[in-house]
C-alpha cells in the first residue's frame, strides 16, 4: 500500500513567493526611508540658514543598486562631512598656531573666489599693512588706515592731504570660537530607523494581498 502526500498548494513555492514579497518589501522601505532621511535633512539644513549649497551636499543610496534583496540597505551621507559635522556638534575652534582667530569685519570684505579673507591676502590685495591694536575687554584687532568705498570697504585713500582717512577695523582677533549647534541629523536618522519596521510589515502584507 502506498500513500501519495502532496500539498496544495504547493508549499515550496508558495515559500519562494513569500521570500520574494520579503525581498521586495524591505529594498522598498530602505528606498523610502532613505529617501525620505535625504529630504528630511536638507530641510533642516536650509532651515538653518546654512544654504541650499550645503542642503544639497546630502546624498543617499540604496544597496543592492538594482533588484530586491531580505538584506538591502540604504546609505545617506554628506559630500561636505566636516562642515555638516561641525554644525551638528558645535565645537569649540581654536587657531592652529596657538595665538589668535582672525574673523574678517564687513569693510574686509571677500578673498578669492568668494571665500574668507586672510589678513596676508587683505594686505596683498589693497596695498595697506595692518595694525594690531590690543583691547583688555573684547576682541583685539587688525586695523588699517584707509577709506572706506561705496560698498564700505576699506580701501587705500587717494588724498595727497589724508582726507577722508580713518582707522578701519579689519579683522577682530579672538583665542577661540564656539560654533553654535544648528543641526540635529542624529535626530532624524534614528525616527528614520524607528520606523523601518512597521513600513517593512506594511510593505510585506501589500505584496500579499
Amino acid at each position: 500500500m502506498r500513500l501519495k502526500v502532496a500539498f496544495d498548494p504547493d508549499l515550496v513555492a508558495l515559500m519562494r513567493a513569500e521570500i520574494a514579497a520579503g525581498e521586495k518589501a524591505v529594498s522598498a522601505a530602505m528606498r523610502d526611508a532613505g529617501s525620505s532621511l535625504k529630504s528630511d535633512w536638507r530641510a533642516q539644513i536650509t532651515g538653518a540658514g546654512l544654504g541650499r549649497r550645503l542642503a544639497n551636499s546630502i546624498r543617499s543610496q540604496t544597496f543592492p543598486k538594482s533588484g530586491s534583496s531580505l538584506n538591502a540597505a540604504a546609505l545617506v551621507w554628506s559630500k561636505a562631512p566636516v562642515i555638516i559635522g561641525a554644525h551638528e556638534t558645535g565645537p569649540l575652534i581654536r587657531s592652529r598656531n596657538g595665538f589668535w582667530l582672525a574673523i574678517p569685519t564687513d569693510a574686509a570684505g571677500r578673498g578669492l573666489r568668494g571665500r574668507r579673507i586672510t589678513p596676508a591676502e587683505w594686505e596683498q590685495r589693497r596695498g595697506l599693512r595692518l595694525r594690531f591694536v590690543y583691547r583688555r575687554r573684547g576682541p583685539s584687532l587688525l586695523v588699517a588706515e584707509g577709506r572706506l568705498n561705496t560698498k564700505g570697504r576699506a580701501v587705500a585713500s587717494r588724498s595727497k592731504t589724508g582726507r577722508g582717512l580713518t582707522t578701519v577695523p579689519i579683522f577682530l582677533l579672538v583665542p577661540q570660537v564656539k560654533l553654535p549647534k544648528r543641526l540635529a541629523l542624529a535626530r532624524d536618522a534614528e525616527r528614520a530607523v524607528d520606523g523601518l519596521p512597521g513600513q517593512i510589515v506594511a510593505n510585506w502584507v501589500e505584496e500579499r494581498v
